[in-house]
């Protein structure tokens, strides 16, 4: 089963802890200060990191879709 990493920018408050949980996944825009989604389709085995940055996201901006 694949999965899709899917971050809402309007939502995204900037709050970084996606990248605090998953640094490989996601980055933050300096002149934005909002999420950077890094790799939108990760490999199974990072799914538990995909998984940490959705729970962390106090914005609820992250969202995995599964196929």
């Amino acid at each position: 089963m694949s999965m899709k990493l899917v971050l809402d920018l309007d939502a995204c408050q900037g709050y970084a802890n996606c990248l605090i949980e998953s640094p490989g996944l996601f980055d933050l825009d300096d002149r934005t200060d909002k999420a950077v989604l890094l790799e939108e389709t990760p490999a199974e085995d990072r799914r538990a990191e995909a998984e940490a940055a959705v729970r962390g996201c106090p914005a609820r901006a992250i969202s995995i879709e599964s196929s």
